[in-house]
């Protein structure tokens, strides 16, 4: 038998100085048997980054949704639709190949990657030459130490606050803070 997803639900309260955004949000996470804690932290804080998208993107006439991610290659982890179903924002977290990267860019107007972790430097060092046939994508690395902290804070139901200022995200919850910034590759 397989094992099913666990479901995961996080308050996430935004405040994105940097764009003017404060919104709260609540969210439900699907967890893949496969995904650790630390991508669907990152999931998260990639959700907090981009939801001020919806209005730069699409006016207000979309909206940002988790994807299937893990459990259909061919959807987005995090996206953001327009109601005519258009992608405006495909973004996955990880380090995926550089075949995927190129369909996304293909459907969506923009595509962006979060990688994370110590192999993160290498990966895009690997797939670098491949992406460049793409205007379409934006590459960005959290660090390894902020990516394990978030995982950390992971439980099935979180309370979150992320503070976005001068491009540095500070997520936290009732017991912990963690800070941190992107280092932009692409």
């Amino acid at each position: 038998m397989a094992l099913k997803s666990t479901i995961y639900k996080a308050a996430l309260s935004i405040a994105d100085i940097d764009h003017g955004y404060y919104a709260d949000h609540a969210l439900t996470l699907a967890r893949h048997p496969s995904e650790t804690a630390e991508r669907m932290m990152i999931r998260i804080l990639a959700y907090a980054i981009n939801a001020f998208e919806v209005q730069a993107r699409c006016q207000g006439d979309g909206h940002i949704a988790f994807g299937a991610g893990l459990s259909d290659p061919d959807e987005a982890d995090l996206w953001i639709k327009d109601f005519q179903g258009n992608v405006r924002l495909w973004i996955d977290v990880g380090q995926p190949e550089d075949k995927p990267i190129a369909r996304a860019c293909q459907r969506a107007e923009l595509v962006r990657v979060y990688c994370f972790s110590q192999a993160a430097a290498l990966w895009f060092k690997r797939i670098e030459s491949k992406l460049n046939r793409s205007a379409r994508l934006e590459v960005f690395r959290i660090s390894a130490e902020a990516s394990a902290q978030l995982a950390g804070m992971a439980d099935r139901q979180m309370q979150l606050q992320a503070t976005i200022q001068d491009t540095v995200i500070n997520l936290s919850n009732a017991s912990s803070i963690v800070q941190a910034s992107l280092e932009r590759l692409r």
